[in-house]
């Protein structure tokens, strides 16, 4: 029998984009938990650092649990140290379900595409 540590493979993939001046929009997709929510946490903080629109385009998010709901709060938090602006865009269960049951969706501006995100 063979056991292999889930640490071992990556369950989220983020990729970076500008389509604009000041404005950057992280892809996040696959599962974000407690394994891979370091990861997010990175590149989000990296990113803020630039100031302007940052979005961060969930929507091929197919798990997201409390670490990466974590993540996002804090996010939130340091946007406005950077002079940032933190978007979400969510349209799968897997991500807007628990922003719902947390109340979080009240807390994040939430689009449901990245055009609506960045034309706003």
């Amino acid at each position: 029998m063979t056991v292999q540590d889930p640490r071992a493979e990556q369950t989220i993939a983020l990729s970076a984009s500008q389509p604009a001046a000041g404005a950057t929009v992280l892809a996040v997709s696959g599962e974000v938990d407690m394994v891979s929510a370091p990861a997010l946490r990175d590149a989000l903080v990296n990113g803020l650092a630039d100031g302007g629109t940052f979005v961060v385009d969930m929507t091929g998010v197919t798990f997201l649990g409390s670490a990466g709901l974590a993540v996002l709060v804090e996010a939130a938090r340091l946007a406005p140290q950077h002079s940032a602006t933190l978007k979400v865009v969510a349209t799968a269960r897997a991500v807007t379900r628990p922003l719902e049951a947390t109340g979080l969706g009240e807390v994040f501006s939430v689009h449901e595409s990245v055009d609506a995100a960045l034309s706003v």
